[in-house]
């Protein structure tokens, strides 16, 4: 992901940038740019050039799960049953969310700042959609919810098997656990 006519030592610098925000946000640390430059091991003018947010910095960090998604959106579309495409999407959503914090926390946001960030979100809502009408169009899941409604609920499952488990395999289980109940709720 490193953009091609880029400097070694530039795309070294860089890298070192991303690894420590990886490290933060898995933590569950807020990005602070001065921080991570000085536990880079590089200067704050080089953070700011690579990265001139916290959130520019939160989305590229994000990016790859984003782009993971896209790609099993699109293999769910080519699925036979509707139903278990959908299911099977949320589910490798929910385990991206949870243990990746990136995304969670870049689907969440308000805005974007970054245009791959926008693309790619666009994108993701895009393929989910379709994979929803898909089941709609099936009978397998009631016809008045839209993926608008179904996005803010997932990052609430993720969320709250963030707060009510400890231990990744225990969130796993409780957002997995959650996910059911919601399926549940959608299932025609």
């Amino acid at each position: 992901m490193t953009p091609p006519s880029m400097r070694k030592d530039a795309a070294r610098n860089r890298q070192c940038i991303l690894d420590v925000a990886r490290r933060l946000i898995d933590e569950g640390t807020p990005l602070q740019l001065n921080d991570i430059a000085r536990l880079a091991g590089v200067g704050v003018a080089t953070t700011y050039r690579h990265f001139p947010t916290p959130e520019a910095l939160m989305e590229t960090v994000a990016t790859p799960g984003l782009e993971a998604l896209i790609t099993r959106a699109e293999q769910a579309l080519t699925e036979e049953d509707p139903w278990g495409a959908l299911t099977g999407f949320l589910g490798t959503t929910l385990t991206m969310q949870l243990t990746d914090p990136s995304i969670t926390l870049v689907r969440a946001a308000p805005e974007h700042v970054l245009p791959r960030t926008r693309e790619l979100t666009a994108t993701l809502d895009a393929l989910a959609g379709r994979l929803l009408k898909h089941a709609q169009a099936a009978g397998s899941v009631q016809g008045v919810v839209t993926w608008d409604d179904l996005l803010p609920l997932m990052c609430g499952i993720a969320y709250a098997a963030g707060v009510h488990a400890d231990g990744q395999e225990e969130r796993l289980d409780s957002g997995r656990r959650y996910l059911g109940v919601m399926l549940r709720g959608l299932r025609s």
